[in-house]
């Protein structure tokens, strides 16, 4: 039997790669803290804090495939040091933030990264953990990074912020839609293939992002799926920045709203994904997801991501003033 070592899998995507792992047979461990969250059925937790010694002292014999979460150097190199000369292949996630330039529509995993000069920083860290990876793995190493990761349980609200939105109805702020693009992966195909693709021994560095759409018709595909007929009033990005809104993500944001010199960033190439096997189900399909989980897990639920009602309702308000 295969053994496939995640290195969390108590937390959203771990936990869903944790899952198909299983279902393709694998014997499956997690390690992860044990603070938060729980492993599939079948998978066994094993808790230990990384950042301190004897971390790795319950986990035996070889792997056919361990797979990365963290980015933080302290994990990263604990962990290379304890298990990459145990494993026969070794899935590091990355992400598409490490990327110096987001301006370019159509760019690769051949564009330049940014400099790992400061480790408290997202897409620095990142860039380390990738360089250190590679040096102590070689061939052996994967290097997924994936864009913007959306799906039922997805904790940051980045993407379900807007069908939980539209749901509710009513003038829906948005900022201006013309030349704004979305680029998502499915948790569910992201996880399926990090399996598939751990377990064949696949290298190399691979964007797993999805298709991109313009923003314009994502939300017109929710709306119509959600069977709300909302009224998006969309404001200018200089009139919102004024007023404190936030790109992205975040408390008092607009989700998925980017600056136009990062318009790339939902627009990148997704050959090599789709080349080396991955797969990107249709985004309707996605949505039908993300729906039935907002409904589930309630619309006026406290969020990370977006505006809450009542900051709505201000702007609005005040974008109506003459």
């Amino acid at each position: 039997m295969r053994r496939v070592l995640v290195l969390g899998g108590t937390a959203w995507l771990g936990r869903e790669v944790a899952r198909v792992a299983l279902a393709a047979g694998a014997e499956v461990v997690c390690l992860a803290r044990g603070v938060s969250g729980t492993v599939p059925d079948g998978a066994r937790l094993v808790v230990a804090d990384r950042t301190r010694p004897g971390a790795y002292a319950d986990l035996d014999g070889e792997w056919d495939d361990v797979v990365e979460l963290a980015y933080e150097p302290e994990p990263v190199e604990s962990a290379l040091a304890a298990l990459a000369g145990r494993a026969r292949h070794w899935t590091l996630v990355s992400s598409v933030s490490v990327y110096r330039d987001n301006d370019a529509p159509g760019a690769d995993e051949g564009a330049a990264v940014v400099d790992p000069v400061d480790l408290t920083d997202y897409a620095q860290a990142k860039v380390a953990a990738e360089r250190a990876t590679a040096a102590a793995l070689g061939e052996r190493l994967h290097v997924v990074r994936p864009g913007l990761i959306v799906g039922p349980g997805d904790p940051s609200d980045r993407f379900g912020y807007w069908p939980a939105r539209l749901l509710r109805g009513g003038q829906v702020l948005t900022p201006t839609l013309a030349g704004r693009h979305v680029q998502v992966i499915d948790v569910a195909d992201l996880a399926a293939w990090i399996v598939t693709a751990g377990l064949r021994g696949v290298g190399g560095v691979v964007d797993a992002v999805g298709h991109s759409h313009p923003l314009t018709d994502v939300l017109a595909e929710i709306a119509a799926a959600a069977g709300v007929d909302g009224v998006r009033v969309p404001a200018e990005d200089e009139w919102l920045l004024a007023r404190g809104v936030r790109h992205w993500a975040g408390p008092r944001s607009l989700p998925l709203w980017l600056p136009p010199d990062m318009g790339g960033m939902m627009q990148r190439s997704n050959a090599a994904y789709l080349a080396a096997g991955g797969s990107v189900r249709p985004l309707a399909d996605t949505i039908a997801r993300v729906l039935d989980d907002e409904r589930e897990r309630g619309l006026d639920r406290r969020r990370r991501s977006g505006l809450t009602a009542e900051e709505e309702h201000s702007l609005l308000a005040d974008l109506a003033t003459p």
